[in-house]
Parts: structure tokens; C-alpha cells; sequence
């Protein structure tokens, strides 16, 4: 047996769809899901790639995600489009609005898209970057079940309650920011428990609130944000956006994504900008800026590298560990 499997693209939708179908979602949703699992793997985010497939696969069988769910979108006022995943997912809702949602956006200039009652979101930045490739500014927030500590409390709270942003250069790039509000993501604190390795004390505290290096531990206690109660507070702030004006359940509400037979629940906040009708040549001005930056004061741009990355990979292929690969294939409904 090799160690690992390299696939083509379009070999790992293939087998991300075909599993996830398997175990009970419909196609339109599977191929949703397929391709955004499959982007971040190309974006060099595995960890929100196959390895959080799993999480899709087992929510299903466990009945946490609706498989035959249809995502209900209305459009209460032009520039806004809601959207009920039903249990579902929220990439399965995005793919059937963002034609709609770009062009709204490069209508009137803004354009909001929510989503409540939906699975974990995956990878934040594969949304704001789908907008960014039309030519729009994107701020993107999501939040999950409660494992943040807030801002003078030692237990959780928020969740990792994520922000991503994108917007578009002139040379076919992105700048691209998506960070949690946590000082790690949660899917880092687990995959150093699988391996059975220590973390920074800063990542998280034990169930009584003290600075922990044991990742099992941590997942008992409560992550900690980025710059303490600065960090905190834009957990806060997320909430609102991906729970509050989405209608999804606050995170305290929310359920684990990784056990019981409940749906999480949570929400998704998308806004979406038509830079040209607010400033002349903007994704020029961004590349000059960012190439001086870059160049002058030596500051990492974050997302530059995404379409290259995507680009050696989509050559290169995929490459999933075997026993990785062995799981999801594996994966049947009960």
C-alpha cells in the first residue's frame, strides 16, 4: 500500500461528490460542496479541505446535515438575498446565488447575501474569493458552536467566528484575508491531538480557565482570541454579522458540529462592493499598492499566491494521504 494518492482536480470532485452522495445529499448540493473542498485543497488549505470532509461525511450519516435539504432564497429588497439552508450547507446555497448576488452587487453598487440554519461553512475565503474573480470587494463572516472565550470570561462563547476579505488586482490576482478570532483555528488544536503533540500555551485554556499546551485539554476548555479582548471583540462583532442579521443561532446555541443529530444551525454574512463605482481603477490602485508593500517595506500580502498555488496544484495534482483517501471512500449510509 502506497503512504499516499494524487488525484487530478477534477478526479478529487469526482471523489468528494460521488462519497458525499453516497451517503445521502443531493447532487446539486454535493457538487457545491465538491468544489469548494477541492478549492482549498488547490489554495494549500487541506485543513479545511479533505480532512474537513470528513466532518461533512459523518454529519450526514449522523443526521447533523439535512442531505435532501433545498436552500430557500428569497429577496425581501433588491440588494438583499436571503437564504434558508434548511439543515443543509452553505455552500450549496452560495453556488445557486452568486450569479444573482455579483450582479446585484455591480447593479446598485452593494449586495448582501445571508444564510442561516447551515452546517459548518468550510474554508471562509473560498466565498470571498469566488467574488473577488468577478471584480468585487468581498467582506465574508461566519460563526460556529460556542469553543471562544469572550473578553473576561474562561469559557466559550463565540466560535471561532471567522472574517475573510477579498478584493481584486489587475493582474488576474486577489488580495485575500481570512483569519479566525481565535488565536488558532480549531481545526489546528485537532489535528495536533491526532498527532499527539503539544500546542503553545496562547492557543487555548484547560476547563478551568488556565493556559494549556494539552490540545485534548483544550478541546474540554475553551480556545483564546488573537489580542486578548481586542480579539474577543471582534469574535463579537462576527457574532452579530453571521448570527444576529442572519437569524442563524448564536454560537452559545449553537450545536457541536461533531456530535448528536442537531444541525449547528449557524449563519453566514456576505457583503459584496462594485470598487468601480466607488473609485476609478481600483484593482490597478490595489496592485500598485500592494506591489509597493510588498516590495518597498517588505509586508506580506496575504492571498497573492492563491492562483499560483492553484495553478501547481491543478498541474501537479492532489495528494491525499492513503488512509485518508481509504475513509472517504469508505464512507456508506447506515
Amino acid at each position: 500500500m502506497t503512504d499516499a494518492v494524487t488525484l487530478s482536480p477534477q478526479e478529487a470532485r469526482d471523489l468528494a461528490r460521488t462519497a458525499l452522495m453516497r451517503v445521502g445529499m443531493v447532487e446539486a448540493a454535493a457538487a457545491a460542496l465538491a468544489e469548494a473542498t477541492v478549492e482549498a485543497e488547490l489554495a494549500g488549505k487541506p485543513a479545511v479541505g479533505f480532512s474537513h470532509l470528513t466532518d461533512y461525511l459523518r454529519s450526514l450519516v449522523d443526521g447533523r446535515i439535512a442531505g435532501k435539504a433545498e436552500p430557500l432564497i428569497t429577496s425581501p429588497v433588491p440588494a438583499i438575498l436571503k437564504c434558508d439552508a434548511m439543515g443543509g450547507v452553505a455552500q450549496h446555497g452560495f453556488s445557486i446565488a452568486r450569479e444573482e448576488l455579483a450582479s446585484k452587487a455591480k447593479t446598485f453598487g452593494i449586495a448582501v447575501f445571508t444564510v442561516c440554519n447551515s452546517y459548518t461553512t468550510g474554508e471562509l475565503g473560498w466565498y470571498a474569493a469566488n467574488l473577488a474573480s468577478e471584480g468585487l470587494v468581498a467582506l465574508v463572516a461566519t460563526n460556529s458552536h460556542a469553543v471562544l472565550a469572550g473578553a473576561g470570561s474562561r469559557h466559550p462563547v463565540y466560535g471561532t467566528n471567522p472574517l475573510a476579505f477579498a478584493a481584486p488586482r489587475d493582474d488576474g490576482g486577489i488580495l485575500l484575508i481570512d483569519q479566525s478570532s481565535s488565536a488558532t483555528a480549531l481545526v489546528n488544536i485537532r489535528a495536533a491531538a491526532a498527532r499527539s503533540e503539544p500546542i503553545p500555551d496562547t492557543w487555548a485554556v484547560d476547563q478551568d480557565g488556565r493556559p494549556t499546551t494539552d490540545p485534548f485539554a483544550a478541546m474540554q476548555g475553551a480556545l483564546t482570541a488573537f489580542g486578548g479582548s481586542r480579539g474577543a471583540n471582534i469574535a463579537l462583532m462576527v457574532e452579530v454579522l453571521a448570527a444576529g442579521l442572519t437569524g442563524g443561532n448564536w454560537s452559545l446555541d449553537a450545536a457541536d458540529f461533531q456530535a448528536g443529530d442537531t444541525s449547528p444551525g449557524v449563519g453566514l454574512f456576505v457583503l459584496a462592493l462594485s470598487p468601480q463605482l466607488f473609485a476609478d481603477n481600483f484593482p490597478a490602485r490595489l496592485t500598485r499598492q500592494a506591489d509597493r508593500l510588498s516590495t518597498d517595506h517588505n509586508v506580506h500580502i496575504p492571498g497573492l499566491d492563491r492562483v499560483k498555488r492553484q495553478r501547481e496544484a491543478e498541474s501537479a495534482g492532489i495528494r491525499l494521504p492513503q488512509q485518508l483517501f481509504d475513509s472517504i471512500s469508505s464512507f456508506r449510509r447506515n
